[in-house]
């Protein structure tokens, strides 16, 4: 058997070592490293909203942003960030008449039970078709705009969910988020080193208090530096990280029009509010790269219309190379309002589905009207 001398580029599903864990997240973040950060507090780098209204100071702070989401702790947090009350309320008032109109027809939630919070899914869009001025105003906003291109670049794409955790709500699973965060242990397994090495980097984390959040009330759980282990992904559901990470966590009160930023490798997870009167608001903001994206728009539904009666004949390791040259192979950007992840994190894929109508027998006019019915499904 041919043995290679370099190092597997898989990792497995019991990949890291928990005591290398612990070596690299017990460390202390020294504020002489930040030097436009205001303060530091339980690990965490805090920087005031007036910081980032400076065009002189624009570059350099950004280089420094960036320093924090790689090898430093990997959370900011930006006091003030949206100053004017006014535009927060408003903004407020409008998701939690979303949630009201909305009740009872959302699907799953993320790293909770389904239903224990309150969620709008697409707030981004939701927010700026009901009410334009109040959006312009809310992301008029240097502190969230420099703070994505620092990591991010130029031409970023945001999206934003609301979270809104009511009296009673308990705590999510630490987690890491998207992309390879939403994948199970298995199947996270199946990409190579260099991509959990670069999933962090095209996302940002972001959250947005809508009210005052004290501890009682819940806010996030984070476990700073813990994005800088490599084995993270598939590591961090396993019983000894999950322990550690109650045990070592940190949290930071909010205080309305407070902003939040991390790298999405963070270990973390909303806190238990355990208060009986705070409806804890946050809109989430998940910020992507540019770059994760196709150079071609292609039109994947039609050529899987195409193939469909020719892969009838073939075996099951022919459908599935063809599939993957052909059918769209990831299941998102889709409207998670139409298309949520119910019984798991990532609704069905095209290619999953063509697999799967392939394996079950499907006839040709079934499956065109049923992937009609998933295209439709995540349009806006």
């Amino acid at each position: 058997m041919l043995t290679s001398p370099h190092p597997s580029p898989w990792l497995s599903a019991t990949s890291g070592d928990l005591g290398a864990f612990r070596d690299l997240v017990e460390r202390t973040t020294e504020i002489s490293d930040y030097p436009f950060a205001d303060r530091i507090e339980q690990n965490t780098v805090l920087y005031n909203a007036q910081t980032f209204c400076d065009p002189d100071n624009t570059s350099a702070l950004m280089s420094e942003l960036n320093r924090v989401f790689d090898s430093g702790p990997g959370i900011v947090g930006i006091k003030g960030a949206i100053a004017d009350d006014a535009v927060i309320d408003c903004a407020t008032a409008l998701f939690d008449r979303l949630i009201e109109a909305e009740r009872g027809t959302g699907g799953g939630d993320h790293f909770a039970k389904p239903g224990a919070n309150d969620r709008v899914w697409n707030a981004a869009q939701k927010h700026c078709l009901a009410d334009p001025e109040n959006f312009a105003d809310y992301f008029d906003c240097p502190a969230i705009d420099i703070t994505c291109r620092a990591w991010l670049g130029q031409g970023y794409q945001l999206t934003a969910q609301v979270n809104r955790v009511n009296p009673g709500g308990a705590a999510q699973t630490a987690h890491r988020d998207y992309h390879l965060g939403f994948m199970d242990p298995a199947r996270v397994a199946t990409y190579p080193a260099q991509v959990h090495r670069l999933s962090p980097l095209l996302t940002l984390q972001g959250a947005i208090a809508h009210c005052d959040m004290p501890l009682a009330s819940g806010p996030t759980l984070y476990l700073p530096y813990s994005q800088q282990f490599l084995e993270g992904y598939v590591a961090f559901a396993r019983p000894g990280f999950q322990d550690y990470f109650r045990e070592n966590r940190v949290q930071l009160p909010l205080e309305k029009g407070d902003v939040v930023f991390f790298n999405p490798a963070v270990m973390h997870g909303s806190g238990d509010n355990v208060t009986k009167d705070i409806r804890r608001m946050a809109n989430l903001l998940q910020v992507g790269s540019p770059f994760g994206r196709s150079i071609e728009a292609v039109d994947r539904a039609a050529m899987c219309r195409s193939l469909y009666p020719v892969l009838a004949e073939k075996s099951h390791a022919s459908r599935e190379r063809v599939i993957a040259a052909a059918a769209e192979g990831y299941a998102f950007p889709t409207n998670l309002d139409s298309d949520p992840p119910v019984g798991g994190l990532i609704p069905e894929s095209q290619a999953e589905f063509m697999a799967r109508a392939l394996h079950e027998r499907i006839d040709q006019g079934a499956f065109e009207r049923a992937l009609s019915a998933q295209t439709g499904r995540k349009q806006p």
